[in-house]
C-alpha cells in the first residue's frame, strides 16, 4: 500500500512535492496508489468534475515506488520517472510525452494507448508490458528490454531502438516502425506481421525466426543482420541496403539473399570456404533415434574428423516432405561423398532415391549384418543403375567398422578413388564424329 504521508505531500501539488523531494533523501512509496491519485490535480469546480490528472511540470517521481498504481489517463509529460518502480502499473492512455523513464521498471505495466512520444526510456525494463497502440515516435529506447511486450498497433516511427531486446515481442497489427533505428536490436522470434519498417535501420539486428508476414521492409539497411529461418510470406522487401555506412550502396530485394550477396562481395575467403566443403564434406545419413545406430554414426563422425574431413549429419528419422528432400539434395550436392547407414532404415531409401540421380558423387552404403543381414531391395537397383553407388560395406561390429585401417581402406580410399574417376569422366570431352560418305560396297 502507498505511504499515506507521501500521498498527502503529493496532494499539495508538484511544486511542493518537488521541494520535499529535494530536501529529503527518501524513496517515495506510492505502490498500489488508487485511481484518486490521478484525480488530485486540475479540479474544475464550475463543472463539478476533474479534467484528469496533471502531474506535468517536471514532476520528480524518480526512484519512486509506483508498482500497481492506477495512473490511467494521467498527464505525466516531462515527468522524471527515472529508476521508478512501475511494475503492473496502469498507465493506459497516460501522457508521458518527453518523460524521463531511464531504467524505469515497467514489467507487465499497462501502457496501452499511452503517449510516449520523445520519451527517454534508455535501459528501461518493459518486459511483457502492454504497449498496444502506444505512441512511441521519436522515443529513445536504447538498450531497453521489451521482450514479450505487446506493441501491436504501436507507433515507433523514428524511435531509437539500438540495442533493444524485442525478442518474442508482438509488433503485429500494422505496428509503425518507419525510420526506426534498430541497430544491434534483438528481434529473435518477434511477431512483425503487417508491420511497417520502411527505411528502418536493421544493421546487425538479430532476426532469427522473426515473422515478417505481410510486413513492409522497403528501404531498410540490413548490413550484418542474422536472418535464419525468417518468415517472409507476402512481405514487401525492396531496395534493402546490404552495405554499411560509408561503403558504396548495394541494394537487393530479398532479406535472406542479402546476407549471401554481402558474403560473396566482401569475404575474400568465400572460395576457400566452398572448396573446403566440396573437398572435405562427408554427408552421413542414417537413423539417429536408435541408440545403437546413433552410437555407430557418432563414432563414424568422430573418426572422419581424425582424417581432416568435415562430417555433416542430417537425421531423417521423421516424416519426410519436400523440404527435407530439398535439404538433403543440397547437402549431398556440396559433399565430397556420402556414407549412408542402411541398417533397418526408415526414410533413408527415399533420400537415396532423391539424391543419387541428381548428385554424381560416391555413395558408400554400410550395413550391420549382425542386426540386419540384407539391405533394402531398391538399393541393389540403384547400384546397378548408378555406378557411383558403391557395393555395400558389410560389418559385424562397430569396432570393425571404426578400426583405423578398415575405415581408411574400405570407406575413405574407396570414396576418394571413385571421386577421382568421376571427376575425370566429367572433365573428358567426347570425341566428335565426322560424317563421311560411306563407300559403296562392291557387288
Amino acid at each position: 500500500m502507498a505511504n499515506e504521508e507521501h500521498l498527502k505531500i503529493l496532494k499539495q501539488g508538484v511544486e511542493q512535492w518537488n521541494k520535499w523531494r529535494l530536501e529529503n533523501a527518501i524513496r517515495p512509496d506510492l505502490d498500489g496508489a488508487p485511481r484518486s491519485l490521478t484525480r488530485m490535480f486540475d479540479f474544475d469546480p464550475s463543472k463539478g468534475k476533474d479534467r484528469g490528472a496533471s502531474l506535468s511540470g517536471d514532476a520528480d517521481l524518480s526512484n519512486a515506488r509506483l508498482s500497481g498504481a492506477n495512473l490511467s489517463g494521467a498527464n505525466l509529460s516531462r515527468a522524471d520517472l527515472g529508476n521508478a518502480k512501475l511494475r503492473q502499473a496502469n498507465l493506459s492512455g497516460a501522457n508521458l510525452s518527453g518523460a524521463n523513464l531511464e531504467r524505469a521498471y515497467l514489467v507487465r505495466a499497462n501502457l496501452s494507448d499511452a503517449n510516449l512520444s520523445s520519451a527517454y526510456l534508455r535501459e528501461a525494463n518493459l518486459g511483457s508490458a502492454n504497449l498496444s497502440r502506444a505512441n512511441l515516435s521519436d522515443a529513445n529506447l536504447h538498450n531497453a528490454y521489451l521482450s514479450r511486450a505487446n506493441l501491436s498497433g504501436a507507433n515507433l516511427s523514428d524511435a531509437y531502438l539500438s540495442g533493444a531486446d524485442l525478442s518474442r515481442a508482438k509488433l503485429s497489427d500494422e505496428a509503425k516502425l518507419r525510420g526506426a533505428n534498430l541497430c544491434d536490436a534483438d528481434l529473435q522470434g518477434a511477431n512483425l506481421t503487417g508491420a511497417d519498417l520502411t527505411d528502418a535501420d536493421l544493421s546487425r539486428t538479430n532476426l532469427v525466426e522473426s515473422d515478417f508476414t505481410n510486413a513492409t521492409i522497403t528501404g531498410c539497411r540490413i548490413y550484418g543482420v542474422s536472418a535464419w529461418n525468417v518468415t517472409v510470406v507476402d512481405t514487401v522487401q525492396n531496395n534493402l541496403v546490404i552495405s554499411k555506412q560509408g561503403e558504396p550502396i548495394v541494394t537487393v530485394d530479398n532479406l535472406e539473399v542479402g546476407q549471401f550477396i554481402y558474403l560473396m562481395l566482401n569475404n575474400t575467403k568465400i572460395r576457400d570456404v566452398i572448396n573446403t566443403i566440396t573437398s572435405k564434406g562427408v554427408l552421413i545419413l542414417g537413423r539417429f533415434s536408435d541408440p545403437q545406430r546413433k552410437s555407430v554414426l557418432d563414432g563414424l563422425r568422430e573418426k572422419l574428423r581424425e582424417y581432416d574431413l568435415l562430417p555433416i549429419v542430417f537425421d531423417f528419422d521423421r516424416p519426410t516432405d519436400k523440404d527435407y528432400t530439398e535439404t538433403v539434395q543440397t547437402l549431398a550436392g556440396m559433399s565430397m561423398f556420402v556414407v549412408v547407414d542402411v541398417t533397418s532404415p526408415k526414410s533413408t531409401p527415399l533420400e537415396l532415391e532423391a539424391t543419387v540421380k541428381q548428385c554424381k558423387i560416391p555413395y558408400i552404403p554400410i550395413i550391420d549384418i549382425s542386426v540386419d543381414p540384407h539391405p533394402f531391395a531398391m538399393l541393389v537397383d540403384l547400384q546397378k543403375s548408378f555406378h557411383w553407388v558403391l557395393p555395400t560395406l558389410n560389418y559385424e561390429s562397430k569396432e570393425d567398422l571404426l578400426d583405423d585401417e578398415n575405415l581408411k581402406t574400405y570407406v575413405i580410399d574407396r570414396a576418394v578413388t571413385k571421386r577421382e574417376e568421376l571427376r575425370k569422366a566429367k572433365n573428358q570431352e567426347p570425341e566428335p564424329l565426322l560424317i563421311r560418305k560411306i563407300p559403296a560396297k562392291n557387288c
